[in-house]
């Protein structure tokens, strides 16, 4: 893990020599889960998401991000609407470490050289790795930790909003949604194979899904660039 964000800070900042704008900020927000636990609301965060920001705008369009994002994630079952999860009373709290990369889509130009006020919604997809600790509840409905962690590999979803507040700092609003391709996030499949027979509830085809709404503040740098066609 920290030889990995070592390589991708050292990739970003080594492009500086080349004429290029870039964006260095922080992101800071609320999280919430959807799974086999808890409530199924899409947009309803009840615990905190911090992280931190990359980008390499490649045109006035479109750009390359890196993200990473530490999460708490809080689900109760005495949330959800469903009568069968009240009568359960599972919850769990747990903790994510999420990597993300892929582009940024704006809908109007977003040109960071001007001066004028800008404003532009914008859409990001690529994909996420998430580490997350493992456990299961037991007979009694206590969690179990299985002191191993595993990786949620993702697909993210966002939907955002960002204007220039300043001429090299922008302010941007986003909701995202990661589809992950796995159902161990909320415990409700243990990674150990051996458990998995006696302790997975809930439905077993349908994955751990999680959501990110929160602010991005970002600082730009870098000379102006010849931008290219792809």
């Amino acid at each position: 893990m920290r030889y990995l964000i070592l390589f991708l800070l050292s990739v970003f900042f080594a492009q500086t020599s080349h004429s290029q704008i870039y964006e260095v900020g922080v992101y800071a927000g609320g999280s919430n889960f959807i799974g086999d636990v808890g409530a199924t609301n899409y947009i309803a965060p009840n615990a905190a998401a911090l992280g931190l920001i990359l980008k390499w705008n490649r045109s006035p369009r479109h750009s390359w991000r890196v993200s990473l994002i530490y999460a708490d994630l809080q689900a109760n079952d005495n949330d959800s609407d469903d009568p069968r999860r009240k009568a359960r009373t599972y919850e769990f709290d747990s903790n994510l470490l999420e990597i993300s990369a892929g582009m940024e889509f704006t809908f109007w130009e977003f040109d960071l050289h001007s001066s004028d006020f800008k404003l532009t919604p914008y859409l990001y997809s690529g994909i996420t790795a998430a580490n997350h600790d493992n456990f299961f509840f037991d007979q009694n409905g206590e969690i179990t930790s299985e002191n191993t962690s595993s990786w949620a590999f993702g697909i993210p979803m966002v939907l955002g909003l960002k204007s220039n507040i300043t001429n090299q700092i922008i302010l941007g609003f986003e909701i995202g949604a990661r589809y992950t391709f796995s159902d161990e996030i909320d415990g409700s499949v243990p990674d150990a194979e051996f458990r998995k027979e006696a302790f997975s509830f809930g439905n077993t085809n349908s994955n751990d899904w999680y959501v990110f709404t929160g602010f991005t503040l970002t600082y730009t740098f870098g000379q102006r660039p010849c931008f290219c066609n792809f």
